[in-house]
Order: C-alpha cells, then sequence, then structure tokens
C-alpha cells in the first residue's frame, strides 16, 4: 500500500491539473475527511507514517477525482468554516465565503452599547450570518429569513447543530415585513439587519465552476442586467424593519461598491451610507443607517 505522502503528493498533482487554485490544502482536507481526522493529524501521519485504514485510498481517490472536476471542496466534506462555526452545507445553498465574515464585524460593531439588540439576516442562506451573530454576540435575539426550502433546510440543520438560539422564518426576504406573520412584530424595532443578498448581474456567469454550476441560481442573481434589483428590495425590506438609527449591513458584488451606495442614498431612506473594502481590497460591503 503506498504511504499518505505519497498519495497526498499524487493528489496534489491532480488537483493542480485541474485548475484547483489551492491543490495542497484541498489534497490535505480531503485526506483529512477520508480519514475523519483534521488536517493537523493528517500531515503528522504524513511524517510518522503509519498504517492507513482499509478502504482509504478508495475513498480518497473518489474525492479528488470529483474535485478535479470542480465540484466544490465543501460539497464534498459537507462543511464550510465560516468565523468561528463549521457549518454544514451541500447542493441547494450557497456556500459561505470567507469575505462574507467581515459583514459580521460591522454587525457587531453597529450592536456595540446597544441593550437587548434585535437583529434579523435576511436571505440568510445556510444560516451562517445569523449564526456567527448569535455566537458573537450572545445577548441579541436574532432571527434569520430564507424563500428557497434547500437552504431552510441547511439552516434548520446548523441552528440544531450548533445550539445557537436562532429563528428560522420561511418568507421572501423582498416582501413588506408587515405582511409576514412572524416578522410583522418587529417592524421599527430592529437594530440591524445584514444581508448578503443575490448581487450577481443578470446574464453575468461567475468565472468558477463552483460557483457557476453548483451554487443555486436563485442565491447568486440579482435580478437585472446591473444586480441590484433584489438588493434594492431586500434594502427595502430592511428599512421597514430597522428602527430610526439601526443600521443595514449589505454585501455586494466587488462592481457596486458605488453604484449600490449610490441607490441606497437615492431613495431617502438611509443616512451614513459608507463602503468598505474586503481584505483583498475590493469593494464588498455597504452600511447605512436608517434615515
Amino acid at each position: 500500500m503506498t504511504s499518505l505522502r505519497s498519495q497526498v503528493d499524487a493528489a496534489t498533482a491532480t488537483l493542480d491539473e485541474g485548475g484547483i487554485p489551492t491543490p495542497r490544502i484541498d489534497a490535505l482536507l480531503l485526506a483529512a475527511h477520508a480519514l475523519r481526522c483534521d488536517r493537523g493529524e493528517v500531515e503528522r501521519r504524513m511524517i510518522l507514517g503509519g498504517e492507513l485504514d482499509a478502504g482509504f485510498t478508495e475513498r480518497y481517490a473518489a474525492l479528488v477525482q470529483e474535485r478535479a472536476t470542480r465540484v466544490p471542496l465543501q460539497h464534498l466534506t459537507g462543511t464550510a468554516p465560516f468565523r468561528r462555526l463549521e457549518l454544514h452545507v451541500g447542493p441547494g445553498v450557497f456556500v459561505p465565503r470567507p469575505e462574507t465574515e467581515q459583514a459580521v464585524d460591522h454587525v457587531l460593531t453597529a450592536l456595540e452599547g446597544v441593550d437587548a439588540p434585535r437583529v434579523v439576516d435576511l436571505c440568510t442562506g445556510s444560516g451562517a450570518l445569523a449564526l456567527a451573530v448569535a455566537d458573537e454576540a450572545p445577548a441579541a435575539d436574532v432571527t434569520a429569513v430564507e424563500v428557497s426550502d434547500l437552504a431552510l433546510a441547511w439552516a434548520a440543520r446548523n441552528i440544531e447543530t450548533t445550539g445557537l438560539p436562532v429563528t428560522l422564518v420561511a418568507a421572501d426576504a423582498t416582501a413588506d415585513p408587515a405582511t409576514v406573520a412572524e416578522l410583522a412584530d418587529l417592524v421599527g424595532l430592529v437594530d440591524v439587519v445584514v444581508s448578503n443578498p443575490p448581487y450577481v448581474p443578470v446574464g453575468m456567469v461567475p468565472l468558477e465552476p463552483e460557483v457557476a454550476e453548483h451554487d443555486p441560481d436563485l442565491a447568486l442573481y440579482g435580478g437585472s442586467v446591473d444586480g441590484l434589483r433584489i438588493p434594492l428590495a431586500v434594502a427595502s425590506a430592511a428599512a421597514r424593519l430597522l428602527r430610526p438609527g439601526g443600521r443595514l449591513v449589505m454585501e455586494h458584488a466587488d462592481s457596486q461598491g458605488q453604484t449600490l451606495p449610490r441607490a441606497l442614498a437615492a431613495t431617502g431612506d438611509w443616512t451614513e451610507v459608507a463602503d468598505h473594502a474586503d481584505l483583498t481590497g475590493r469593494a464588498r460591503t455597504t452600511t447605512a443607517t436608517r434615515a
């Protein structure tokens, strides 16, 4: 039987040939999944050697071949890290990205000094933003809203497995919240609304096959050529939910760093509209205060 090191080396080469951006990391994480351990333990076993359990080689080779065809790593492992959490993800739900984590920082900043704050996550998907806020701001009353049945199932699973107190609501995030029974009592009382809505311009297919072929269209496309129809409809619902002085935190495409803030300011619902770059320097998140 070939060694773990040689199998990981071969997997790295296969993934590199398949155009995977991080072949070595993916090879190690897939090995960890196949061995049912963490990446650190894989690296330890690669140094120390030792016997591999029966069936590992076959399991690992199958995972590597799927990843080489650009099936998302998170679909193969079944999980995605987000802030301090490990979330369940898979087909039918948008895989949370590292760049979205900074939205949580903006929420936490907005909650400073607020007693018993109320937070609503519109377009929650896997529940990533809502759960991270509930985890890091335990005094907050957090509600998550999602329309997709498949995404709702993933969010419900993540709420159950994390044990975090998030209320999940099945509703269209663009609807007037006063018409949604579970949201009507929150109208005008929410301190922060956070959202990572669909924002990809219609007709613009994402370059990464993992996104274009595996993330659900419902979570990707913003409903117009500029990609802003759905984000602006979500912002309108947010304006109804927020108290005066409440904060909106919304992720957007890197091409929308000027167009989204300008469109929000034009509605008259918002003051202190500002845009923020992510760690790569790309425009990523807009914040605004309810007028």
